[in-house]
């Protein structure tokens, strides 16, 4: 299982140490790296897209209907993920966090979950860096709390 959650794990300083960002050629927004392996979790009819082996990487911007892209010419779309991304819909079914499939709603209106999520990361038992479409953790992803 994922050590992807835990700051001090050494796969986690992996990640971050080949991290790399770059500008959403449609918003402008800068955007993280991301392996080939967490694209091809998350694209629709994957076996009939044209993915090859180069950097990818995750635009969060919500406004933007760009989810991945490698270069100006390789752009994957919100319509071509197999699911609704928390992070970048308002829709209360998109998830926020796809290891154990908790909505927005749910996530909102169950304070337990978040506390579930954290034991079964701290467990290892996470898989956020395939199951997130971003590649990493998703507890930031869940609502903040007041």
């Amino acid at each position: 299982m994922s050590d992807c959650c835990n700051v001090d794990s050494e796969a986690n300083q992996n990640v971050r140490s080949k991290t790399v960002n770059s500008i959403c050629p449609v918003c402008g927004q800068r955007s993280k790296s991301v392996s080939l392996k967490t694209v091809l979790h998350h694209v629709k009819q994957v076996w009939a897209s044209k993915l090859s082996d180069q950097q990818y990487y995750f635009c969060h911007t919500p406004e933007c209907n760009v989810v991945y892209f490698a270069a100006a010419t390789s752009i994957i779309t919100k319509s071509e993920i197999r699911s609704l991304i928390g992070s970048q819909e308002q829709s209360a079914d998109a998830l926020v966090c796809f290891c154990f499939g908790v909505s927005k709603a749910e996530a909102a209106n169950n304070k337990d979950i978040k506390a579930f999520v954290i034991t079964q990361t701290k467990a290892s038992l996470c898989s956020c860096a395939t199951a997130n479409p971003s590649g990493r953790c998703c507890l930031k992803d869940f609502p903040k709390t007041t």
